[in-house]
């Protein structure tokens, strides 16, 4: 009897240890997909001055990633303004090769071009 309920108690922790070990590993995938969107949000968008519109697409360290520029508001006008910055949206979506994907998106400024 004695016997009989070690085993089950050893089965019920292997079973709790297991159910934590993929937990861990999910938790470690996360963290190293947010290091690289992390890591392109700061090498992978050109300093402000060289912000063009437009799509680019890589793949570093087995992450496949996509940094969209658009204009933010759909062509937001400043009446008789003389402002040299125009508002971009920058979307920067990493993929894992597990199939794991971080979609962020933040505001930039960029020079406006010269009319």
């Amino acid at each position: 009897m004695a016997l009989a309920l070690v085993a089950v108690s050893i089965v019920a922790i292997g079973a709790v240890m297991a159910v934590k070990a993929r937990g861990v590993r999910v938790m470690e995938q996360h963290v190293a997909l947010m290091q690289a969107t992390r890591t392109l949000m700061t090498v992978g968008i050109p300093p402000r001055t060289e912000l063009r519109s437009g799509t680019a697409t890589g793949q570093a360290e087995g992450y496949r990633w996509t940094i969209d520029v658009s204009p933010l508001g759909d062509g937001w006008t400043i009446p008789d303004g003389k402002v040299p910055w125009t508002p971009e949206l920058v979307r920067i979506r990493v993929r894992s090769s597990g199939g794991a994907l971080s979609d962020v998106r933040t505001v930039r400024l960029m020079l406006r071009p010269s009319q």
